[in-house]
């Protein structure tokens, strides 16, 4: 049974320099199994980039679940704002009315 080794496509190349038209590639860093491609700087370069892609995801997501609890602060000054003997619910600090 022939094993299929997936080389990484660089620039219309394979990184790893072999030439073939039956040889299978890829743009997609982790489908690449050729040992060669992995250790050459355009692999290297393009999974850093990636790395760094999908931290800037993760950081962007995290960030906008940080968003969505700022609700305090908005109902805080929408009880404060209100006209009367409104009261603010336990547990907020500087209660003008008790």
């Amino acid at each position: 049974m022939a094993t299929h080794v997936t080389h990484f496509m660089a620039d219309g190349h394979l990184a790893c320099g072999r030439h073939g038209d039956t040889l299978t590639s890829t743009t997609e860093v982790a489908r690449v199994k050729c040992r060669n491609c992995r250790g050459t700087e355009a692999f290297q370069e393009a999974r850093r980039i990636g790395r760094n892609a999908a931290r800037r995801a993760a950081r962007q997501a995290v960030k906008a679940s940080h968003e969505a609890c700022k609700w305090r602060g908005a109902w805080l000054q929408r009880l404060t704002d209100m006209p009367g003997l409104q009261r603010l619910p336990r547990g907020f600090k500087g209660q003008p009315y008790v």
